[in-house]
């Protein structure tokens, strides 16, 4: 007689969000998991057994009053939307919308008004979570959403609801206080979507893409092991008895890389600072002893202006992750200057990677060079995380050599790579071509694997028959002790097609010319074969306010339409 088994607990038992966020009320229900300084300087603390609760409360609320109903594979349940900053309630919305099976849509609200109301009607959001703060924004866009938004909940540190049009509304801990503490978490399919994200629409219409409960799992169990079993060099800083990370990347942004998942599985101590400013920071790494930290090179370039740094003890922070643009190897070089045990590296996703994808860990056998050395290494983009698989193609899709020149296009493919665009197949069938996702974005790979960005594609200088790199470009110029932050774009040129000119932005009390920024590239560029002189820059203007994207990428678009005016400011420093 055959025996009754159970696949669905055993070989097929299903990977789900809601076990990782078992782990850590499992084996530290009494430890502070959560901490909150809003912008007022008020704490907020919560142990996993609060924050765990608090959660249940939200879930017994979405699927009750809220009448929140789940999806299955390959139908999205209903799409449960956040306008907010970093904070435990967003951390509570991020487990209880997935784990009933419903979808989280975190909704950038840095975008325009027209593209965030886009992104809420092409998402069919049912509920929108929306912070105090972000309110009077909802109310300006109310009359593009309403007809889509059947509900909003609004969420204060200050008890009351505000006079507003916008309704039906409620309030968040109202809404959860009369709710039961425990919650009986579905047996989802591991298949059910759980995330919505966008893109920031830099090149059109933000575009959707979802993520599977399987996904998000297999991601965050990968990014753990291979962050764990990275090789250490001798003098690296022992790891911490709990890590106590800051996220500081938004939420709203790929769900800030990730941090909800890997974090709470990780059972660290997870601080959030509401918003990032660099006072903030230096409170938040001083009184909670703060650890790692996620930062855009924004960020870090924020903290490196910041006056008042050296009165702060940052003496905790061990690691620190850079991502959303690339990391120029100066900016990387002043911050660990800056502040004590600063090690940072460098790493690269994107929306359709649900953010991290290959990041720039060291091989076993170079834990003994010299930091000079292991710095190329760290500020390249990397290689390819466990369980993902990624090269570089030229375009009839054949590999290129590895020789740190030729230049490609990264594909990918993997366990977390979007599988398709939301309601758009003929965007997904030109990303998906022959089994592998294009990603847009234009590198080189050297002899030992390691891939380095060169530019978005649609980026590249392209002057006369030759491409120009711009972030190589970036890279050299943010090496100069006088330079902040510099991007490139072409001008157009009509003997050449397009020449580069460099924005620069200086460091506080520099007095450097834009001359120097050539004399600079030609004998830190030119003279040490790093670029040939057809690369250097024929202008050169200085900006404290260089445009940026909602994520902190250089807006090469904002540039581009502005560039009459960042011609007519522009010195001609150079002719071909």
């Amino acid at each position: 007689m055959a025996a009754k088994t159970y696949p669905e607990y055993s070989s097929r038992y299903p990977l789900l969000i809601k076990n990782l966020m078992m782990r850590p009320l499992r084996l530290y229900p009494d430890d502070i998991g959560v901490v909150y300084r809003n912008d007022a300087g008020q704490y907020f603390r919560f142990t996993w057994k609060q924050w765990y609760e608090r959660t249940c409360q939200l879930a017994n609320a979405l699927t009750g009053p809220l009448g929140i109903k789940p999806g299955k594979p390959g139908v999205p349940g209903d799409r449960i939307a956040t306008m907010a900053l970093n904070h435990h309630r967003h951390l509570e919305l991020c487990y209880a919308s997935t784990c009933i099976g419903a979808i989280s849509h975190p909704i950038n609200v840095r975008l325009s008004m027209d593209h965030i109301a886009y992104t809420i009607n092409h998402a069919e959001d049912k509920i929108i979570f929306v912070d105090d703060l972000i309110l009077p924004l909802m109310d300006f866009i109310w009359d593009k959403i309403k007809d889509t938004v059947k509900m909003v909940v609004y969420m204060s540190d200050k008890p009351g609801l505000p006079q507003t049009r916008i309704q039906p509304l409620y309030e968040y801990e109202e809404l959860i206080k009369q709710q039961p503490k425990s919650y009986d978490w579905p047996n989802l399919d591991e298949n059910t979507y759980a995330v919505l994200y966008y893109t920031t629409g830099t090149t059109g219409l933000p575009k959707g893409m979802l993520f599977t409960h399987r996904q998000l799992y297999l991601q965050t169990i990968h990014l753990i092991a291979t962050v764990g079993t990275a090789p250490r060099t001798p003098d690296a800083p022992q790891n911490p008895k709990v890590n106590i990370p800051m996220v500081n990347v938004p939420l709203f942004h790929i769900h800030g890389w990730g941090a909800p998942w890997y974090n709470v599985y990780s059972a660290s101590k997870i601080v959030f600072p509401s918003r990032f400013s660099p006072e903030a920071f230096c409170e938040l790494v001083q009184t909670e002893k703060v650890t790692s930290s996620g930062l855009v090179p924004t960020m870090l370039a924020m903290l490196i202006e910041y006056p008042d740094f050296k009165k702060w003890d940052l003496s905790s922070i061990l690691t620190v992750s850079t991502g959303g643009a690339a990391l120029p190897p100066g900016l990387k070089a002043k911050a660990e200057k800056m502040f004590p045990n600063f090690n940072v590296g460098s790493g690269y996703g994107m929306t359709e990677t649900a953010a991290a994808s290959i990041g720039a860990q060291i091989k076993r056998w170079m834990v003994d060079w010299p930091k000079e050395k292991l710095d190329e290494i760290r500020v390249k983009t990397g290689l390819p995380f466990d369980g993902i698989e990624a090269k570089i193609v030229d375009d009839k899709g054949n590999e290129v050599p590895h020789d740190n020149q030729t230049q490609g296009e990264i594909v990918l493919r993997g366990h977390w790579i979007m599988e398709q665009y939301f309601k758009d197949p003929e965007r997904t069938a030109t990303a998906w071509r022959d089994g592998w996702f294009h990603t847009g974005d234009a590198a080189t790979v050297d002899e030992l694997g390691y891939i380095q960005i060169v530019d978005r594609i649609t980026d590249v200088i392209r002057s006369g028959a030759e491409m120009v790199p711009t972030v190589l470009l970036e890279n050299i110029t943010c090496t100069a002790d006088f330079v902040l932050e510099a991007t490139y774009v072409g001008v157009p040129d009509e003997k050449w097609g397009e020449r580069p000119m460099a924005i620069v932005k200086l460091m506080p009390g520099a007095k450097q010319n834009p001359k120097d920024v050539l004399t600079f590239l030609e004998k830190e560029g030119v003279d040490k074969g790093k670029i040939t002189k057809w690369m250097l820059p024929d202008y050169v203007v200085f900006s404290d306010d260089i445009p940026k994207t909602s994520v902190g990428k250089f807006d090469k678009i904002a540039i581009r339409k502005k560039m009459d005016e960042f011609v007519s400011k522009a010195v001609r420093v150079h002719k071909m």
